[in-house]
């Protein structure tokens, strides 16, 4: 992910097997126990590879096994993206896979998911990328422990001043390069500009969206980072909060230009809405079948079957009109 990053020496290998790998009964969103338990170092100034449990929302969001947006862990069968990831109709959620549980994309330690629906926001516009939003449905519930945990999302209304931020994902290091990709995952700090100055900047800047910058950095997220989340936390200790989704941009990287995310805080009704009509309610114990109505807008229907020369041409045309 994200621009400006120096080169990064290996972290030192720690010992984690004494650390708790069984299942949660209980998800705890917004908290980080291995990362909060561990050692912990000074500010970061540029752009550095993420601790091991720091996110544990995080997932990678892959097409083909190759990675090309980033998502967050809603509960145990949601997750939770940007709509532009999948607004190609023949995108089929049998093609897609979501990978959970570590820092590392190819580590042999993480846990896969097939997803079985994609639903974007209804109203999702692409041409200024209004309502940015995207929940998919998986296939069968994700198993909580210490390094796959999920995010709060914010309370009403969201403070005016949060204590510290970051976002973080598997894209581009360099902005003029679409070959580096990493298998890392990477992370920047960030911080919640005023809307009215950043809209003029930006013209098509609406309501549901916020910008998040760094004074003269380059901070910043690029291709193959979006879906991902820019986290919060109100203070030392607290839960962490997702209160954006990384959605667009001029270019990666650009000193004093921020980047622009989809303002979570104004769709916890949608939420609400899409996953108990999927049967599937967000923080409900209990578990329904769908209602016999018309539902809400989703990919589910007839693909390309995985695997064909159809497949594999829109993976190629997928990565080069993200990438």
């Amino acid at each position: 992910m994200v621009v400006g990053l120096k080169s990064l020496t290996a972290t030192p290998f720690r010992d984690f097997s004494a650390l708790s790998m069984q299942p949660l009964d209980l998800p705890r969103c917004g908290e980080r126990p291995i990362f909060e338990g561990g050692a912990q170092h000074s500010r970061i100034i540029e752009g550095v590879e993420a601790g091991f449990g720091e996110f544990p929302w995080m997932v990678s969001i892959q097409l083909g096994n190759e990675h090309f947006c980033g998502g967050t862990i809603l509960n145990k069968w949601w997750i939770l993206t940007a709509a532009h990831c999948f607004h190609y109709e023949q995108l089929s959620p049998a093609d897609l896979n979501i990978v959970a549980g570590t820092n590392d994309l190819i580590s042999p330690h993480k846990e896969i998911k097939e997803v079985t629906k994609i639903i974007l926001h209804k109203d999702f516009e692409k041409v200024n990328m209004n309502n940015d939003v995207a929940l998919l449905l998986l296939g069968s519930p994700i198993t909580f422990t210490d390094e796959k945990l999920p995010i709060c999302l914010p309370r009403q209304p969201i403070p005016s001043t949060w204590h510290e931020c970051w976002v973080a994902g598997w894209g581009q290091t360099s902005s003029d390069n679409k070959y580096s990709m990493t298998t890392d995952l990477m992370k920047v700090p960030m911080i919640i500009l005023d809307w009215e100055e950043c809209s003029k900047k930006f013209s098509k800047l609406t309501e549901n969206m916020l910008c998040a910058g760094y004074k003269n950095e380059s901070y910043d997220a690029c291709q193959g980072d979006s879906g991902g989340p820019l986290v919060c936390t109100p203070g030392p200790g607290k839960k962490w909060y997702q209160v954006g989704i990384i959605s667009w941009g001029k270019s990666c990287g650009l000193k004093n230009v921020p980047g622009i995310y989809t303002l979570l805080a104004n769709y916890d009704l949608w939420i609400k809405n899409v996953t108990e009509v999927e049967g599937r309610p967000f923080n409900a114990e209990e578990m329904r079948a769908p209602p016999k109505q018309k539902q809400m807008r989703s990919q589910a229907a007839e693909f390309p079957e995985s695997r064909s020369p159809t497949f594999w041409f829109l993976l190629c045309l997928l990565l080069h009109m993200i990438l």
